[in-house]
């Protein structure tokens, strides 16, 4: 991107504000946010917000090094981690409470949303599954292990499906918040 994404302003919040606040209207009782040995600015841009931050100190680290990292500080009461993305910000907070409540169904199932056929973020895993990523090297590598226990759950989100990995895409998901002049 060439610039922090995560500070990145959408509809006048940095995009990392949008994304936590939607875990919390959603419900989410325990937000641990993971961030990189420079993300001061991220952690300083959700400080009024009920989150706890921890730091991967391995700079050069993939998704599930931040989730190992993370899940050290989720409760050990927690019977499922939802893994959110810093990079799908404007998830909408129902979707997160959709996911949970189906949690408490499918206690063993790993949860993944969709979206007009296409798989999205966040996904939840129940813990006990989460808790074998240190066998595997990513978390796509813990979903193919577990194929057998995996759920797609169609929802009516489009913003699950809408990354923010681009200065096109950021543009685009910009675009789309702001309402046509007509």
């Amino acid at each position: 991107m060439g610039c922090c994404k995560q500070l990145l302003p959408l509809d006048g919040r940095p995009a990392i504000v949008r994304s936590v606040e939607s875990l919390l209207a959603g419900g989410v009782d325990e937000v641990v946010m993971v961030i990189n040995p420079a993300g001061e600015e991220v952690a300083a841009a959700i400080s009024h917000l009920p989150v706890t931050v921890t730091v991967n100190g391995a700079s050069d680290s993939d998704m599930a090094g931040s989730v190992r990292v993370g899940l050290a500080k989720v409760a050990t009461t927690t019977s499922g981690v939802l893994i959110a993305l810093a990079d799908t910000p404007l998830v909408r907070g129902e979707t997160c409470r959709f996911l949970q409540e189906q949690h408490r169904h499918h206690p063993d199932a790993i949860l993944i949303p969709v979206h007009r056929e296409r798989k999205g973020h966040p996904t939840l895993f129940p813990r006990s599954i989460l808790a074998t990523i240190d066998r595997h090297p990513t978390l796509r590598d813990v979903i193919q292990s577990h194929a057998e226990r995996v759920q797609l759950l169609n929802v009516d989100d489009p913003w699950v499906v809408e990354e923010m990995d681009t200065p096109e895409d950021y543009r685009r998901l910009v675009s789309l918040l702001t309402p046509s002049a007509s």
